[in-house]
């Protein structure tokens, strides 16, 4: 403030500024367009006196400022420390992603092994159990009127017995007990008196008959039920297709229930002249499987993706397909109560959107001997820790595919470079020819027809996927009386002279009276020259049309000819 001569303040007063360029700063960080800053007299800002132009201060005297100084520090600290935590922030949001799809690939694995429940016909059975008229049940009792000694709360003990009950009538709680007690009462009295009324009136008789005809036509729905269901009992146990598949298929879709977000359906297709089904099984897309295992900083401040080794990327994939398939074959084998399947084959199917053809990624063929014989699902968590193997295990460690490969799967070794392998059995055509059923189905075929015709003792010495060499014993009085031995196979060539020259020789090593020689293709005009010797004659001989005529004979259904 300025005084005066005699000390009183005249109301002006005097600013006095910080050092050159705070104000410039201040300015600066409000957004403002600032002028030059002040200095000395001329920098001071007066009241009602504009400051100095800019133009007439001269740059080149001392204690003028520089309109545009140069900035000596381009490059700040603090916001290249700010950068770099938000890559970090980043870095840090994208791994917790990646690991977040390990976790779910993880529980993927852990719910595709769980136990499947057998969807029999006896599960599927409904019951009936009538409901009682709402005004016969246990509550509704029609007896007497409701009497407030029963409703009445006890009353309170008195600490005192020398005080009468008008302190007992003063304790709340006790209050509280008794209104609510006479609201019940109340509430009690009043709904018997309306169930009086209505006793016998009209109103009651049609609600009682409405409530009779809900619980018959409840009764006759669930017979009913029951009996359609008993109709497709007895055509499965006939082996009827139409009945086969529609109780496979339920079975199917019941097991996966526990990954109902993970969509692998499996359709089924029965064939009766084999007892065979085929399911084929659509498998889960190859991006399921994370292919990182997170991401870095970079000393640049580049986020770089950590990859994940192809090997172990494929392990991963194999080991939740061999989960779903273990799982399907386990639907199958439990449901089939009856033993009308002689062997399941399963093809793994992975269909890609814009592919022309689906990719056959893996093939199970098993006899029901195989699938009893072998415990489909581990008995323990599929899915553990360890410390020495992290979260996910080796291939050739895992349960499921140590088990699949029990059963002579055949598994793809690389499933992201698209290696395909040979389905066992492919379910196209409604009636198949030998071709077209896998190796099991043939030899299923073979000793239907051979036991039919009287071959019994059946046995498979060696089997693969072209035939199979089997000895049989006949009843003296049968087709086939006397020790054979049996050499089948699916052939597109003519069976020539060695092959009739080798049966005669296992004849005579197994101590056979006779040999067979079975194939779908065609004998070659030397071999049926050479039965026709008194050397060979007893080797008998079965082409293509002998066994589809067999097919027709003993077992009442057609085998389309070979392609």
């Amino acid at each position: 403030m300025q005084y005066s001569a005699d000390g009183q303040s005249d109301g002006t007063a005097t600013v006095q500024f910080p050092q050159p360029g705070f104000l410039a700063s201040v300015f600066g960080d409000l957004g403002a367009d600032q002028g030059p800053e002040p200095d000395g007299a001329a920098g001071r800002a007066v009241p009602g006196r504009p400051g100095p132009d800019p133009a007439d201060l001269n740059p080149d005297q001392p204690g003028t400022a520089d309109p545009n100084p140069a900035d000596p520090n381009p490059a700040d600290p603090g916001e290249a420390i700010a950068a770099h935590a938000r890559a970090a922030a980043l870095t840090h949001h994208r791994t917790l992603t990646v690991q977040a799809e390990h976790d779910r690939l993880a529980d993927l694995l852990r719910r595709a092994a769980l136990p499947v429940s057998a969807m029999d016909f006896e599960s599927q059975l409904r019951h009936y159990e009538p409901r009682p008229y709402p005004a016969d049940a246990p509550g509704a009792d029609e007896g007497s009127e409701p009497r407030w000694e029963d409703f009445a709360p006890a009353e309170p003990a008195v600490a005192d017995p020398e005080r009468g009950p008008s302190r007992r009538l003063l304790d709340s709680g006790y209050q509280r007990e008794l209104a609510q007690a006479r609201l019940t009462h109340q509430r009690a009295l009043r709904e018997w008196r309306t169930r009086q009324a209505e006793a016998g009136s009209p109103a009651a008789d049609e609600s009682r008959r409405a409530h009779e005809a809900a619980e018959e036509a409840r009764a006759r729905a669930v017979r009913e039920y029951n009996e359609s269901l008993e109709e497709c009992r007895r055509a499965y146990r006939l082996a009827e297709p139409a009945a086969v598949e529609s109780l496979l298929e339920r079975a199917l879709a019941a097991a996966e229930t526990a990954t109902q977000d993970l969509s692998a359906p499996c359709r089924a297709v029965f064939r009766p002249l084999t007892r065979t089904a085929v399911l084929d099984l659509d498998l889960p897309p190859l991006d399921l499987v994370p292919s990182l295992t997170g991401y870095r900083l970079a000393p640049e401040g580049d986020i770089v993706p950590v990859p994940r080794p192809p090997a172990d990327r494929a392990t991963d994939y194999l080991r939740l397909v061999a989960r779903l398939a273990l799982r399907s074959l386990q639907a199958a084998d439990a449901v089939d109560t009856d033993e009308i399947l002689a062997g399941v084959v399963l093809n793994g199917w992975l269909r890609e959107p814009g592919a022309a053809e689906p990719l056959c990624l893996l093939s199970v063929d098993a006899d029901r001997d195989a699938l009893a014989r072998t415990r489909l699902l581990p008995p323990e968590t599929p899915y553990e820790d360890r410390d020495d193997e992290g979260v996910y295990a080796d291939a050739e460690q895992d349960e499921a595919l140590v088990r699949l490969r029990q059963l002579g799967a055949a598994v793809t070794p690389d499933p992201y470079a698209r290696t395909v392998v040979q389905p066992a059995a492919q379910a196209g055509a409604t009636v198949p020819a030998a071709p077209d059923l896998s190796a099991n189905e043939f030899v299923q075929l073979v000793r239907d027809l051979l036991t039919r015709g009287g071959l019994a003792e059946w046995s498979v010495r060696l089997r693969g996927p072209a035939g199979l060499v089997a000895t049989g014993e006949g009843a003296p009085g049968s087709a086939l009386p006397g020790r054979w031995v049996v050499w089948a196979s699916r052939d597109t060539a003519s069976v020539g002279v060695e092959q009739i020259e080798t049966l005669a020789e296992a004849v005579r090593e197994e101590s056979a009276e006779r040999g067979l020689r079975l194939t779908t293709g065609r004998f070659a005009e030397e071999a049926l020259d050479l039965t026709a010797e008194e050397s060979h004659r007893h080797i008998h001989l079965i082409d293509g049309d002998g066994v589809r005529e067999l097919a027709r004979t003993h077992l009442g259904l057609p085998l389309a000819a070979g392609h």
